[in-house]
């Protein structure tokens, strides 16, 4: 198959890689992420059984082989059960067209991330007069167009259950994008969360490069509804998770997680809404 026929973002403009792209580091036992340029994928299912396992997000575009590769060493040639979508920015699509066809397995997102995802509707334009570093300033070449995954892509369930991630709930955290979602388990109070907030700087190019951990809010250059990021950092703080993977960045855990997830939470306006840009006038205070 030729994927630049699959995937319409193939050949646009992406950003630098990051120093980490092609790390991989195992979170718990059984939730292993995977840096890929500048984004993070998730590989969630035991490599010690024989049960099935999930891919959470997929990566920039051109992410295929590392993710097949990872794929094979961890699970060997065990396919997922699906594919979960925290949402269908660029960065978080790049192979799933691709990945969904070579394993026929179903692709599962939010109701309200569907347009992005069956060719219907673009994001709106990435910010380059918001508040931020160059990254920002250059995100207008980022690609918005929409993927068409066809049949392969469902609804989640409206119950909170997460296809083949038996023991994690569905959350939605909208903001950044309209039906973003991050995915908890309770038992252990691990937390997959997109970019509802992130372990890095994603605006500065330093920072990304270096990937020096610390909670910041989502990417500003593409988050349209600040009031509803607010409260979904919110909900993520209070259910005081253990260990994350975030969209971009290092996965944390412990004190640091805490302290800095706590201090995001409370002090949000301040340190995570840009001082100006075309979305913030719509967060009330």
């Amino acid at each position: 198959m030729d994927r630049k026929t699959e995937n319409p973002m193939e050949g646009k403009w992406i950003p630098a890689t990051s120093v980490r792209s092609g790390a991989g580091e195992e979170v718990v036992s059984d939730v292993y992420s995977l840096t890929v340029q500048i984004v993070n994928v998730s590989f969630v299912g035991d490599p010690e059984s024989k049960q099935g396992w999930v891919l959470v997000d997929a990566g920039m575009p051109g992410s295929a082989d590392d993710i097949l590769s990872t794929a094979a060493d961890r699970f060997g040639g065990r396919k997922p059960t699906a594919i979960i979508l925290t949402h269908g920015h660029f960065d978080h699509v790049g192979a799933v067209v691709y990945l969904a066809k070579k394993w026929n397995v179903p692709v599962y997102t939010h109701p309200r991330e569907m347009p992005y995802l069956t060719g219907r509707s673009r994001y709106p334009e990435p910010d380059a007069t918001v508040e931020g570093g160059w990254v920002a300033k250059i995100s207008p070449l980022f690609p918005t167009e929409p993927v068409d995954l066809g049949g392969y892509v469902k609804e989640l369930p409206e119950d909170g259950r997460v296809p083949g991630m038996e023991g994690w709930r569905w959350l939605h955290t909208p903001g950044h994008t309209p039906g973003h979602i991050s995915l908890y388990r309770k038992r252990d109070r691990s937390l997959l969360a997109g970019d509802a907030f992130v372990t890095v700087r994603q605006d500065s190019v330093y920072q990304v490069m270096t990937q020096a951990p610390e909670v910041n809010g989502p990417p500003r250059y593409l988050t349209t509804d600040w009031q509803a990021a607010r409260e979904s950092v919110r909900k993520l703080a209070s259910l005081e998770p253990a260990a994350v993977v975030t969209g971009h960045g290092r996965p944390m855990a412990g004190e640091e997680l805490s302290r800095g997830l706590e201090q995001l939470a409370r002090d949000f306006d301040r340190v995570a809404v840009p001082d100006y840009g075309r979305y913030v006038d719509r967060i009330e205070h």
